[in-house]
């Protein structure tokens, strides 16, 4: 099977995109793997999958998959990347459209610069939502992992997230918290795993290891998880620019519940290619 593909990037954040708009993306599990193995295939951290939406209010409809074949409810760096490649086609007017992500729709606004403003959705703390086995909702959960009894914050941005506050993201045990979460019960989908350091209240240094795909450069969903828990514990302020170590993003939220938080930055085209599968 021969496959069309987009490589993308948004901060180091890397991509293969799929336009299954004219045919059906078909790849199982291991197809998936070896797509983005980056010595076999093309390499990525996950792939998009663009589609025909549902929805008539919608451009498109997006599917994301990871390194590891498992499939992702969002990805907030990669709908940037959707958003720049239906630019590059001139298939948006005006630069403004929804896309339809996981029975949901979220809006986008392509800018200057290659920047793209989207509308994140609403942080829900509630412990269903995210999901995590609590029977009632805190500020602050507690697991002993790695040989230590952690605090944390949970939060879900379409997917979940757990968020570490620390002195110094470069010391951070990114992996050595981040692995064995996967498996822990508190999270039966999984969960993207934060660390988050505050430089000030408009500013915090961020890693994350991602469910799927380890620690990558920069998570768009994490940047909006880590400051929705920093604005919940009052230690940042609406708008706070988030320090990846591929970049930075700007992230606004009124600290409100049910009001959407908003994610900006940029999206880049690589190249593209096939590859037989």
């Amino acid at each position: 099977m021969q496959l069309e593909f987009t490589k993308m990037q948004g901060l180091g954040n890397d991509f293969v995109l799929v336009d299954a708009r004219s045919r059906p993306f078909t790849l199982g599990t291991d197809a998936i793997r070896r797509l983005a193995d980056r010595r076999l295939g093309v390499g990525c951290d996950q792939v998009l999958v663009i589609e025909t939406p549902s929805d008539a209010r919608a451009a498109v409809r997006y599917r994301v998959f990871n390194a590891d074949g498992s499939g992702a409810e969002h990805c907030g760096n990669g709908v940037r990347c959707v958003a720049r490649y239906l630019l590059a086609r001139n298939e948006l007017a005006g630069g403004e459209f929804q896309a339809e992500i996981n029975g949901g729709l979220y809006r986008l606004i392509a800018g200057a610069n290659g920047i793209v403003r989207v509308d994140m959705g609403a942080p829900r703390f509630e412990p269903a939502a995210i999901p995590i086995a609590a029977q009632t909702r805190a500020a602050r959960y507690v697991l002993e992992v790695a040989g230590a009894w952690r605090e944390f914050g949970a939060v879900s941005m379409g997917n979940p997230h757990a968020v570490f506050l620390t002195e110094d993201v470069d010391v951070a045990p990114v992996g050595a918290v981040g692995a064995p979460l996967q498996s822990h019960p508190f999270f039966p989908q999984r969960v993207n795993v934060g660390f988050m350091q505050i430089i000030s209240r408009d500013r915090i240094r961020l890693r994350v290891f991602e469910r799927g795909a380890g620690e990558t450069p920069a998570c768009g969903t994490g940047a909006c998880g880590a400051v929705a828990v920093g604005r919940r514990w009052d230690l940042l302020d609406e708008r706070v620019t988030v320090e990846l170590r591929g970049g930075e993003l700007d992230i606004e939220w009124s600290g409100r519940e049910g009001e959407t938080l908003w994610m900006s930055g940029p999206a880049v085209k690589v190249f593209e290619g096939s590859i037989e599968l």
